[in-house]
């Protein structure tokens, strides 16, 4: 007999698990520069960038144990998973280098940095990052490691920005309702190694970009605000999300917008004989698919709604809710029992606070359960119960210490009980003290990858 709770921990046991870099990795990984005294740097951000420079690395060393490798990549803090056995001896003599030369051919360094408010050590990152691919000659192959949260932990401001206002910018986008294309095209344009920037810097280098999507559609420009692929925005359109947002931004940068000196690389100019690859090496789709595979070899019928949903938690939640309840009651095509399963990334729109009132925590998928337990009221205590899990693939709901939460069939119920109010909670967008509650929070710890949102609904 299934366990709901387990069951649904099991399923997105399994959706992380396909989108490891561990498993996904080695079919992608280029050949080494065939000339000798030719250089191969490897560089990257995002939040499994540390895995995926683990597995590159070792991987690497397997195959070609005599093609000198370094490079340097950029994860959140705490992401950076423990060091495989096989790299021990290698990070013990990196860790005893004294200069950044002596790190030359030592493989790749992983430096943490903050998400998703950037701050010194992402900048310091970056720029160390575009400096390590200047010079480089048509010889030489460059390996560019990318997930989600890319754009936070690679920041580096363009001119006329200083660090602080571009700080500021960010905040104000993550609490603006602002969907990832928009906050990604206002990031490509406001700096200095985004939108295609960093491909250029490699000049006529071999460039293979490897990338884990975490956004919608798997647009690959959108993945950590595309640092190494041509970006087809423009000033006009960073410009038009700035003011639908009503996002702050200083008059000279303003006025660089507005008369097109930000604009992103329209042309890398690259030789067509050593064109640039883009490779991706994990899809929110496949882990969706490999949930879906894990419940039906446990005897429950899967179904898929997509990997590309967008749009307010809370609204979303709703019409999630509405197909769980007609599914329960028989209205729907979905035959019980059954799991419903969904990705992509939602958004929060930030609600002000009432004067002295406490700053809520949670984020994306804790705002979804706290929707859709609402729009579930009055739907429970069927022969159908309805159970649900949303969760972050990467581990971490917002800035919290949860991967997300569970939805049961006596949520309001115990709510109730304790004095929790969910109207109130989504207000103040606090779903994490509502959760914590009730006992219910999903708490993994970082899981290395990134696939965005997931979400699963159990009829059961």
């Amino acid at each position: 007999m299934i366990e709901p709770r387990v069951f649904l921990k099991q399923l997105y046991d399994a959706a992380v698990k396909r989108a490891q870099p561990s498993h996904t990795l080695g079919a992608f990984i280029p050949e080494p520069p065939s000339k000798a005294g030719a250089r191969t740097v490897v560089v990257g951000a995002g939040k499994a960038a540390g895995a995926m420079a683990q597995a590159f690395e070792q991987i690497w060393l397997e195959r070609y144990p005599n093609a000198p490798m370094s490079g340097m990549v950029v994860t959140r803090y705490g992401h950076t998973p423990p060091t495989p056995v096989a790299l021990i001896g290698l990070q013990v003599i990196r860790d005893k280098a004294s200069t950044s030369a002596d790190l030359d051919n030592l493989g790749i360094k992983i430096v943490e940095a903050a998400h998703p408010v950037p701050d010194a050590a992402g900048l310091a990152a970056a720029e160390e990052i575009l400096q390590s691919v200047q010079g480089l000659t048509s010889d030489d192959l460059v390996v560019c490691l990318i997930s989600g949260g890319g754009s936070s932990l690679l920041t580096l401001p363009c001119e006329g920005l200083s660090f602080p206002e571009k700080q500021s910018i960010n905040q104000q986008l993550l609490m603006s309702g602002a969907n990832i294309g928009e906050m990604n095209c206002v990031r490509k344009h406001l700096s200095r190694i985004k939108g295609g920037r960093l491909a250029a810097a490699c000049g006529a280098a071999r460039l293979v970009t490897l990338a884990i999507s975490d956004v919608p559609g798997d647009d690959v420009s959108v993945i950590a605000s595309g640092p190494t692929v041509l970006d087809e925005t423009t000033c006009a359109d960073a410009l038009a999300i700035l003011s639908k947002y009503a996002i702050s931004l200083p008059a000279n940068v303003h006025k660089a917008l507005r008369v097109g000196t930000l604009e992103t690389p329209k042309a890398l100019g690259l030789q067509a004989s050593n064109p640039a690859q883009i490779h991706l090496i994990a899809t929110p789709q496949q882990s969706l698919e490999a949930a879906a595979d894990a419940a039906r070899r446990m005897g429950v019928t899967a179904y898929i709604l997509s990997d590309e949903i967008e749009g307010e938690s809370r609204e979303v939640a709703k019409v999630h809710a509405a197909l769980a309840i007609s599914t329960q009651r028989g209205r729907s095509s979905f035959k019980t029992p059954c799991v419903i399963l969904s990705g992509g990334e939602t958004t929060v729109t930030v609600r002000p606070r009432a004067e002295g009132q406490a700053k809520g925590k949670g984020g994306r998928a804790g705002e979804f359960c706290l929707g859709f337990a609402q729009a579930l009221n009055g739907a429970q205590g069927t022969d159908h119960e309805i159970w649900a899990l949303a969760a972050d693939t990467d581990g971490i709901d917002g800035v919290e210490d949860n991967a997300g939460a569970f939805v049961t069939p006596d949520t309001l119920v115990r709510a109730a009980h304790q004095g929790l109010g969910v109207s109130d909670h989504l207000a103040r967008n606090d779903s994490y003290r509502f959760f914590a509650e009730l006992g219910d929070l999903h708490v993994t710890g970082p899981t290395h990858t990134n696939v965005n949102d997931f979400r699963a609904i159990y009829i059961a």
